[in-house]
């Protein structure tokens, strides 16, 4: 919840004084989008291109190996009566199939209830991060994840339809829905298309993103404020314990929103695989 305080070191390195509101020294230093412009740990290239390992990468790889182990860990000898471990684990799972599979899917959601759950959970712990202690920094807060991730639905529901539709089936019953006036496909044949094929990846990223950048933002802009308005006078510690306050009560509703964020997400990847499944009708 603290990490953004550095903003307010680098701040005061060009002052005599510390930034805070009773020295006068400097006004107050509002966090903008620089905070996710982060420096990269390492630069290498690979086949003419560059890559570089930011905190992004390292958190979400963490992620990777937290999520993989747990499963693996709770699911490697499965038993009768579950442990501690397995019993948390088929929470999260049944959790996803009865919530979100086999109410927006049905019977035919089965088979995709795997990737369902790898979805939420990747989604969730990658919002996770930003609450976290030493992490701090949503992961999904850099457009590049989110946007990966839809692509990876966009791909998944699009070979799901012409699988079960058939390539010329699948696009006809997306740009002429059945029971609809001839004369209406000249209006929304072509808003079908565009919606399916490109709206609902866009939304479906920005969304994330939007909502984890934001929530990040105003996280650090009650932080800062704490610290910018602690000083010895007394209404500046009123202020500034108020912010304090803000800020955990803030940390709370932003848990919240992360947890909704992943449920929404897998809830709208599921809409996507089930509409694609079978032509509506």
């Amino acid at each position: 919840m603290f990490a953004d305080l550095a903003l307010l070191a680098a701040q005061e390195e060009t002052h005599e004084g510390s930034c805070h509101f009773e020295t006068g020294d400097c006004g107050f230093p509002a966090p903008s989008a620089d905070i996710f412009e982060l420096d990269p740990y390492a630069t290498f290239s690979l086949f003419g291109l560059e890559f570089h390992i930011t905190k992004y990468v390292v958190l979400a790889a963490i992620g990777v190996v937290l999520i993989v182990g747990f499963f693996f860990l709770a699911f490697r000898v499965p038993r009768l009566v579950p442990s501690r471990l397995q019993s948390v684990g088929e929470l999260g799972y049944l959790f996803v199939r009865d919530q979100i599979s086999r109410q927006v899917i049905g019977k035919k959601g089965e088979y995709f209830v795997p990737f369902l759950v790898s979805l939420f959970f990747f989604v969730w712990v990658f919002n996770l991060f930003a609450v976290i202690p030493a992490g701090q920094f949503p992961v999904t807060s850099k457009l590049a994840f989110p946007a990966a991730l839809s692509a990876m639905v966009w791909l998944i529901f699009n070979y799901v339809g012409i699988r079960n539709q058939g390539f010329v089936g699948y696009f006809k019953n997306m740009a002429f829905p059945p029971g609809v006036p001839k004369a209406l496909y000249i209006i929304l044949t072509p808003i079908e298309l565009f919606s399916t094929l490109l709206v609902r990846p866009f939304t479906l990223a920005v969304r994330l993103f939007a909502n984890m950048f934001a929530g990040h933002l105003l996280l650090t802009t009650f932080t800062v404020a704490a610290w910018y308005l602690f000083s010895s006078n007394p209404f500046g510690l009123i202020f500034s314990a108020t912010s304090f306050i803000l800020t955990v009560v803030l940390t709370a509703f932003e848990m919240f929103i992360q947890a909704l964020q992943a449920f929404i997400f897998t809830l709208l990847t599921a809409s996507y695989i089930g509409g694609a499944l079978e032509a509506e009708h």
